[in-house]
């Protein structure tokens, strides 16, 4: 009896169907624009910050001249985007989405009076302006859907959830945010589908290109091409797939493979027997119920041939290329996080029954760029970060903000806390 009792919790507490597990944003998408000719919508995000560390670029050189330097602050527009969808009918869709990240950017034309008069170009604001999406569709069935066009590639937590209302903290996790491109997009082919409790996903892309690689970074501006096309004189392939037999809970698998020597341009020279292997394997998982979330990831992932890409080519060597001028990259890289937060309100009958919900988290992440042996000498790179802090949502499509966080680094380095501040949105105006 005491058995069947215990079982009976087990259900009650896991697989008792409260609330639906996370979906992706290609199924947020899909799910919105059925019935709809024409959808609009988007998501962004306003932040403020104080780092209570120095930032000169010696902090980690020299840190014990930096111990006791004043901190830094910033107010930020990480991402403000736009969503326009449209329903052509008998299975033909289209979807863009349109990025500002930290305000977009500009320039300008102005006559300069301290300088007699001259004309100069000034720039007005730092940022970038990124068509994230860009993709036409054709569904035959639930099962069957084929996508060409510029998509967002799923490798990760982050990527296949990365709007601001699907992680608690002001910034995206640090974690995935370091190592893999955030969002990760480019232009290729995507067949994609959901079979019962599987959602899978399989995609052709353009190569990531090695000179873009960096030693802070590991991948993650590969996806990057300065020129007005991706190159693909090298190719990847991604792969993802979701399960959801058990109501409120969704586990995932994703994974990258792809050869990136030789994608730039011009392509380096006798490169015949270097392709720079890139493989990348990610679990994550995401919980949804009883006044709990709870979301986590780890990503693990190898570079081929990095002596060969360090050594002395002639675009990272050359400073009016457009690529990175990296000292240098690992072959292996790492990230895991977890967090996990409880909805206060949820215990207050009347703020329940309007449907606002205040969640008290917690997150860690240990994520480390620079993993493999002959990088030790970057070892400030391994980072431990945790943070603690709150989402206040007063209607379901907005958030408001707020952590503090803790970077433990090693233990010759100072360590680096800081609090931030942020509101968020994420929904269809139309």
């Amino acid at each position: 009896m005491k058995t069947v009792k215990i079982i009976g919790l087990f259900f009650m507490l896991v697989v008792s169907p409260v609330t639906k597990a996370q979906v992706s944003a290609a199924d947020s998408v899909m799910n919105h624009i059925k019935g709809n000719k024409l959808s609009l919508g988007g998501y962004g995000e306003i932040a403020y910050s104080r780092y209570f560390y120095n930032d000169n670029v010696a902090r980690y050189s020299v840190p014990d001249e930096y111990k006791d330097a004043p901190g830094h602050g910033k107010f930020d527009i990480p991402h403000a985007v736009i969503y326009v969808n449209y329903d052509f009918g008998k299975g033909w869709s289209f979807n863009t989405e349109i990025e500002f990240e930290h305000g977009g950017t500009g320039t300008a034309y102005e006559k300069e009076a301290e300088e007699g008069g001259e004309w100069e170009s000034e720039t007005e604001k730092g940022g970038e302006v990124e068509l994230e999406q860009f993709w036409i569709q054709k569904s035959f069935a639930k099962w069957a859907n084929i996508r060409a066009g510029h998509i967002v590639v799923p490798v990760g937590l982050n990527n296949a959830h990365h709007e601001p209302l699907n992680f608690f903290t002001v910034y995206r996790p640090e974690g995935e945010n370091c190592i893999l491109p955030s969002t990760w997009h480019q232009t290729g082919f995507d067949f994609w589908g959901r079979y019962k409790d599987f959602r899978y996903q399989v995609q052709l892309l353009a190569g990531l290109v090695s000179d873009n690689f960096t030693t802070t970074g590991w991948i993650n501006k590969g996806a990057k091409s300065p020129l007005e096309y991706d190159l693909a004189n090298k190719y990847g392939v991604s792969v993802r797939i979701d399960n959801y037999s058990i109501p409120g809970l969704r586990l995932g698998v994703s994974g990258y493979y792809g050869h990136t020597v030789g994608n730039s341009f011009p392509a380096e020279e006798n490169n015949n027997k270097k392709k720079g292997v890139l493989a990348i394997g990610s679990f994550d998982f995401s919980y949804n119920a009883f006044n709990w979330i709870i979301r986590g990831q780890a990503d693990f992932g190898y570079l081929g041939d990095t002596d060969y890409i360090n050594s002395n080519l002639y675009n990272r060597i050359n400073k009016k290329s457009p690529y990175h001028h990296s000292s240098g990259v690992s072959s292996h890289a790492y990230a895991v996080g977890v967090e996990a937060g409880w909805d206060l309100f949820s215990q207050i009958e009347k703020l329940r029954k309007d449907k606002q919900k205040f969640y008290i988290f917690g997150r860690y992440d240990n994520y480390n760029p620079c993993s493999s042996s002959d990088m030790k000498r970057y070892d400030y790179c391994k980072v431990q970060r945790m943070a603690v802090g709150f989402n206040y949502l007063p209607m379901k499509q907005i958030a408001v903000k707020a952590e503090y966080s803790h970077r433990f680094l090693e233990s010759k380095y100072n360590n680096e806390p800081s609090i931030s501040v942020g509101v968020a949105y994420q929904g269809w105006f139309m």
